[in-house]
């Protein structure tokens, strides 16, 4: 009998969007019955943006220690229900000056107010004060289904322009005493947004920063490490990376790397902060990165 392709989001987007790897993915839909992709033409998983929207919201959960196979079976209701400590008001549309403009696929007006927040607040106030907030009320968006998924992909790509732009005009002393960091997220994670917020802070305190980019594998990272003389390795985990795999990675990397290079770990994601790893310091907002570079030239030898 042949089955009638359907059409959907992809199995490696929806890997990207939700931080679960695919394979974990395959094991609900055994397991719990749930999601229950389509197939396209292809016969290759493709998935409904409701269910891409719960998947969000779980991964969420999951990483304040929820377990999978509860919050599975629950209504998407019953979900941000759970979330609310962390949410607006259920019910209530996310309220975010950028939102509009990202809904009407006006991107040059994105733009102009990613400009003008730079404007006022600076560089370093814009990363600072503005993008954690942003980021956050685009991802919520994004997860109760009032953006779509390219939509956010375009919020990510528009403040990347901008954040990189003026990063590239930054008229800086050339870096003198270190700290020498090297920026990248582990192969489970694939956001790069906190990498550039945390390349800029540093870049401003006078450090000089590499970044590779997204899911660079744990061996190329050591040696990048020792390839750039690098003082310090920086990586950046949201929310929604699954907490095993994070806490997997950074003990692996702790390991693989010489004991005095120190591991500065960002993002959402609040393993870090819970598994206290000799030699990993956990900086929860990306302001920390300040503090760290500063407490790294104060106990720098020599």
């Amino acid at each position: 009998m042949r089955i009638e392709a359907v059409e959907g989001v992809p199995i490696a987007a929806v890997e990207q969007a939700t931080g679960i790897a695919r394979a974990t993915l395959r094991i609900w839909e055994r397991r719990y019955g749930f999601p229950q992709p389509g197939r396209d033409a292809r016969g290759e998983r493709c998935y409904p943006q409701d269910q891409i929207g719960k998947l969000r919201l779980i991964a969420d959960l999951m990483a304040r220690g929820h377990r999978p196979g509860r919050l599975v079976r629950l209504a998407p209701d019953e979900l941000s229900s759970l979330s609310q400590d962390r949410e607006p008001v259920a019910g209530l549309p996310v309220r975010d000056p950028v939102l509009t403009p990202l809904r009407g696929h006006d991107a040059p007006a994105v733009l102009r107010l990613l400009e003008e927040s730079v404007r006022t607040l600076g560089l370093a106030g814009f990363v600072i004060e503005r993008m954690p907030a942003m980021n956050v009320n685009v991802g919520l968006a994004w997860s109760r289904g009032e953006l779509e998924v390219y939509e956010e992909h375009l919020y990510t790509e528009l403040v990347q322009q901008v954040v990189r732009a003026q990063l590239a005009r930054l008229q800086v002393p050339a870096p003198v005493g270190g700290p020498r960091v090297l920026l990248a997220t582990l192969p489970q994670e694939m956001h790069t947004l906190g990498l550039l917020m945390a390349q800029v802070l540093l870049t401003l305190q006078g450090c000089a920063c590499t970044s590779l980019g997204a899911q660079v594998p744990l061996a190329q990272l050591v040696t990048a490490a020792a390839a750039f003389a690098a003082d310090v390795v920086g990586l950046s985990f949201t929310a929604s990376t699954n907490p095993a795999q994070v806490l997997r990675g950074l003990e692996q990397l702790r390991a693989a790397l010489p004991p005095d290079v120190a591991i500065w770990v960002g993002g959402g994601s609040p393993v870090p902060a819970r598994h206290r790893l000799p030699g990993v310091q956990a900086m929860p907002h990306v302001r920390d990165a300040l503090a760290a570079s500063e407490q790294w030239r104060r106990s720098a030898p020599g």
